[in-house]
């Protein structure tokens, strides 16, 4: 039906069109929440908008019984449609394995490289985790030139487990438009 020829113009012309795609992100909410206030507190869960163009999101968390050696993370991606419902990713992983191998697999590895530049989350357990001043550019760039995603509302939820145990959830509101 198509020809190698045709196939590889029509391919070079999908790419074109893919990379002229541009899309801006922007948080619009954040909400940190702990289920065992003697385990673990959050000092402060905020966004903070510097100025029209700069806005970064801070979370620090007091871990009271150090320290902590096993650790399971869960994220899940959602996008809303008529209230938010799932999209793309819904993994757990275990955060002590993860940090000790040397090539996790592509989608954890994608959503680690979405904050570790700029958390302390860069040795294995006993470890805490603390982002500091997220800049919104930082993740744009991870969801426009990285791995482009559709404009709409997302959440990123993450429920953080010790020792098999929930513990916390931080939910990220953004859009990409």
């Amino acid at each position: 039906m198509f020809t190698q020829r045709s196939r590889c113009l029509l391919l070079i012309f999908l790419l074109y069109f893919v990379n002229k795609i541009s899309s801006k992100v922007e948080f619009t909410n954040i909400k940190c929440n702990t289920f065992d206030p003697d385990f673990a507190s959050f000092e402060y869960c905020f966004l903070k908008s510097v100025n029209r163009t700069y806005k970064y999101l801070s979370i620090k968390v007091n871990l009271h019984k150090t320290p902590i050696t096993k650790v399971k993370v869960n994220i899940a991606i959602f996008k809303r449609y008529n209230g938010y419902k799932p999209f793309l990713y819904n993994i757990t992983k275990d955060a002590c394995k993860f940090l000790l191998l040397k090539n996790p697999d592509p989608v954890s590895n994608y959503i680690y490289n979405g904050f570790k530049s700029f958390t302390n989350m860069n040795h294995t357990c006993p470890f805490e985790v603390s982002p500091q001043k997220l800049p919104i550019g930082y993740i744009n760039q991870q969801v426009t030139d990285v791995l482009p995603v559709p404009h709409g509302d997302y959440l990123f939820h993450s429920n953080w487990m010790a020792y098999d145990i929930k513990r916390a959830t931080v939910n990220v509101y953004f859009t990409i438009s």
